[in-house]
């Protein structure tokens, strides 16, 4: 808390403009949603400073970008608070609400951090799918969900865990650059765990006409019809 609080004071020079909330940040989307994202949590300058989890960092580009194409959100960037991002069928949080240093989290602080998201998750029962952005997030969820399962089941891209309460945890690699830059996880990769999202929570395909037009990292308008 006091790393957060500081860097919440000092102001990176980029934002000194900018109001930084360097305080804890809860969930956004979709309340009624069957697709629940988990990630890690705030970048320091990133949702630590806007206010919404996975905005205002590349992470989050590429998260965004993803749930544009696969038709879960109506546009493919998250700026700040006050843009018109909706999202449609998911809902997306971190399993730390506070921005930790150096992005790693203390035991502690996923164990202070877990009844939010067993809160969001107590009042969205039609969630079918727990997507976890990384190995960090899917032990989360298995100690939100699963916590006495053996042998405990392994994280990995695609990697599918089903439970006694009808929901299954879904893993994909973290969008953080050391993954996106390096070629772990492509868009491929990412729009495909989406896709199997969907499919898993019986999410109904986006119509022709919300559907995003086909893209690379940044989508285009799509053109009129």
């Amino acid at each position: 808390m006091e790393w957060r609080e500081r860097v919440a004071v000092e102001k990176r020079a980029a934002f000194r403009g900018e109001e930084y909330w360097g305080r804890p940040v809860g969930g956004f989307g979709d309340p009624a949603a069957r697709v629940y994202v988990l990630g890690l949590a705030p970048a320091a300058h990133g949702a630590n400073r806007t206010g919404r989890v996975f905005t205002g960092d590349r992470s989050g580009d590429w998260l965004f970008a993803s749930m544009h194409r696969t038709g879960f959100a109506n546009q493919p960037e998250s700026l700040h608070r006050g843009d018109d991002l909706r999202l449609r069928d998911a809902f997306v949080a971190a399993a730390v609400r506070c921005a930790p240093p150096a992005n790693k989290p203390l035991p502690s602080e996923r164990e202070n951090c877990l009844p939010y998201a067993l809160e969001e998750l107590a009042l969205m029962p039609q969630v079918r799918v727990i997507l976890c952005l990384g190995g960090f997030a899917w032990g989360a969820a298995l100690r939100v969900t699963d916590s006495v399962v053996r042998p405990r089941p392994r994280f990995g891209h695609l990697a599918e865990h089903g439970q006694e309460s009808g929901r299954v945890l879904l893993g994909c690699y973290h969008p953080s650059q050391q993954n996106t830059f390096t070629g772990r996880l492509t868009e491929e990769m990412t729009d495909a765990v989406f896709t199997r999202a969907r499919e898993l929570a019986g999410s109904p395909s986006p119509s022709a006409s919300s559907r995003p037009c086909p893209s690379r990292r940044r989508p285009a308008p799509c053109p009129p019809s």
